[in-house]
């Protein structure tokens, strides 16, 4: 097959495009034009480099011509809701448009995310899962999340209108070398000092290398699809065993302090109380001290990737041992 990748030269789209090429695919790599593209997985003869900017129709057409499915990773996680708009949905908009014109591909694998569910309603202790409540659009949680929810309904929306088959993956915490510290730990002042929350929490787990081959073994599998499946590893860990594995491996060892998840919860309400009642909204709270996102953070849920088995026929290559050594591996 020849794929198309959004994002190759992303944490996660740079372990696409290697797991592609391991299991025998041509690579087309969606790359910004001023892109240096280094990773050394761009740098192989199956691979060619689209350097378009998604933002922009130009070039897309050409990019989506002669491909079997699109893997699309390409999103923006910062900046103000302008910035993720423009980087997340117009980005997927334009995508989709050029899917069209080119006519070849009618397989789009959707990379998403866990943001899009509802955790502040959602009870402590239950299992979360694909038929779980999603955040409502609006108002949104936050720009990731509400950006995220309007890029899934478009890729259903449009797969559904021009009968393509698609796949929505919802990655829990992609994790690998240089990315080990995730913000459902709690907040990581710098490299030396953090300040965990919450200790109990299972921690939705994705290493990058088995995500990367339930994006490529979502391409490959036959059709028809409509799928929405949530990634994440069989081996969950609590806050507390996670943070004491990788503190073990790290020298330096950071110093970490730990404020309970109850704690903090009643913390943030009454923070988010008195902003309300006391000074009518006007104060900017940090994201913590805002219920809806320490929520989405901290609450102790269960998990279940039974869907991913199922329907995809995919098993972990890494447990959680040999993941967290081949990170910290010089």
């Amino acid at each position: 097959m020849r794929l198309l990748v959004t994002g190759a030269t992303g944490f996660l789209g740079r372990h696409v495009v290697g797991e592609a090429l391991r299991r025998g695919h041509d690579v087309r790599a969606v790359v910004r034009p001023s892109s240096t593209a280094e990773a050394p997985e761009l740098d192989h003869s199956r691979v060619e480099l689209a350097r378009v900017d998604l933002r922009s129709k130009r070039g897309l057409v050409e990019a989506c011509a002669n491909v079997d499915a699109v893997l699309h990773l390409a999103a923006l996680k910062s900046g103000d809701m302008y910035a993720q708009y423009s980087g997340t949905v117009v980005a997927t908009e334009n995508l989709l448009e050029a899917m069209v014109l080119a006519g070849a591909p009618r397989r789009i694998v959707g990379v998403s995310s866990f943001a899009v569910y509802d955790y502040l309603h959602k009870r402590s202790r239950t299992v979360l899962d694909e038929g779980s409540d999603l955040e409502p659009e609006f108002p949104p949680r936050d720009e990731y999340s509400h950006t995220k929810l309007v890029q899934e309904r478009l890729i259903r929306e449009h797969a559904e209108r021009q009968n393509w088959d698609y796949v929505i993956l919802r990655p829990g915490i992609v994790y690998g070398p240089d990315n080990l510290w995730t913000a459902r730990l709690g907040i990581s002042a710098n490299e030396r000092r953090w300040l965990r929350i919450g200790w109990l929490a299972t921690l939705p787990l994705s290493y990058v290398e088995n995500c990367a081959e339930a994006i490529v073994l979502a391409a490959e599998r036959p059709g028809p699809l409509a799928l929405t499946i949530n990634v994440i590893d069989d081996e969950l860990p609590t806050q507390a065993s996670y943070a004491r594995e990788v503190l073990r491996r790290l020298c330096p060892r950071p110093r970490s302090r730990t404020l309970p998840w109850p704690a903090m919860r009643l913390l943030a309400w009454c923070a988010w109380v008195t902003n309300r009642m006391g000074l009518k909204g006007r104060a900017k709270l940090p994201a913590i001290l805002i219920p809806a996102r320490l929520h989405a953070r901290f609450k102790p849920l269960r998990y279940s990737n039974r869907r991913l088995h199922e329907s995809l026929g995919w098993s972990p290559r890494y447990s959680l041992a040999e993941a967290l050594e081949r990170s910290l591996r010089p």
